[in-house]
């Protein structure tokens, strides 16, 4: 619980001066598309230096869309995240820094002004194999759909805007894939040890928003959470992320971003072998293009 308070503490934070930032509805569109397709990238490099330092490299390519619908009382929003990145560290080597495939898609009737009953859905997995570095030989840890996550379900949403929206769902199911053998064998994921799936039937809760902070800053919120009624509801699945942009010019922009997931079926591998269930943590930084529709 107390995760959990902080990334509500977290969300909060950005709701200051909500009420200056709602769009006014354009009722003569039906479609509203918009994107940001961005590289990042972020370097250091040493010599000579007394302090000390390690040379490094980072690349990053983002792309960030929204597929939106509105017609009378139907709406369908839809968005896209597909997330990339490598760094190359001195000694180290070229490893992986970002690697996602996320895809949200809520199906709403409007119920009155703000309140919506939904059908909503969640797809969320990886390009690439990942590996724990900590052994030797590595160990694999995650592959493309190993772990894949789809989570669906009927609710019930509030939509401010298309910036500010909320989703319940009392009877969402979700579906854990580990499409690869290795893993699937270990019963990595939470999947019984052999199996590639695992189902799960509970209750979830999506939040997005987005706001300017100041002019040419805005912070994106995403949380989602899980509770699975068929084994441990009080185990939520917690994934929070926030995602700063700053612009510098029309094309130019520094982004940060931090995700936090605590999930009780995934065990992270420690230093002495052994593994445990801890918060996730990754933060990204660096500044590069952006390029805006």
């Amino acid at each position: 619980m107390k995760k959990i308070t902080l990334l509500f503490a977290l969300l909060s934070l950005s709701l200051i001066g909500y009420a200056q930032d709602v769009p006014k509805a354009d009722t003569t569109k039906r479609w509203t598309i918009h994107g940001e397709n961005t590289f990042l990238i972020n370097q250091s490099s040493y010599s000579n230096w007394s302090a000390g330092g390690v040379n490094a490299f980072a690349g990053n390519l983002l792309f960030n869309y929204d597929f939106n619908y509105k017609k009378d009382k139907w709406s369908w929003d839809n968005k896209v995240i597909l997330g990339y990145g490598l760094s190359k560290q001195q000694d180290v080597g070229l490893r992986k820094n970002d690697d996602r495939i996320i895809l949200n898609s809520l199906l709403g009737r409007q119920a009155s002004k703000y309140w919506l009953y939904t059908f909503y859905m969640n797809f969320q997995t990886q390009f690439t194999k990942g590996y724990d570095y900590s052994t030797e030989p590595k160990t694999l840890i995650s592959n493309f759909l190993a772990p894949a996550y789809l989570t669906f379900g009927p609710g019930f949403a509030y939509k401010r805007s298309d910036n500010f929206r909320i989703n319940i769902s009392p009877a969402a199911a979700r579906i854990i894939m580990v499409n690869d053998d290795y893993l699937s064998s270990i019963g990595a994921f939470g999947v019984t040890p052999g199996s590639k799936s695992l189902f799960q039937f509970g209750a979830s809760f999506d939040a997005y928003y987005k706001v300017n902070l100041v002019q040419n800053i805005s912070l994106e919120n995403i949380l989602k959470l899980y509770s699975d009624y068929l084994k441990k509801p009080g185990d939520i699945y917690t994934d929070y992320t926030a995602n700063l942009f700053m612009k510098v010019n029309k094309f130019v922009t520094v982004n940060a971003g931090v995700q936090l997931i605590y999930d009780g079926k995934t065990r992270i591998p420690t230093e002495d072998g052994s593994t445990k269930i801890a918060l996730q943590v990754k933060q990204i930084f660096g500044a590069g293009l952006t390029y805006k529709f």
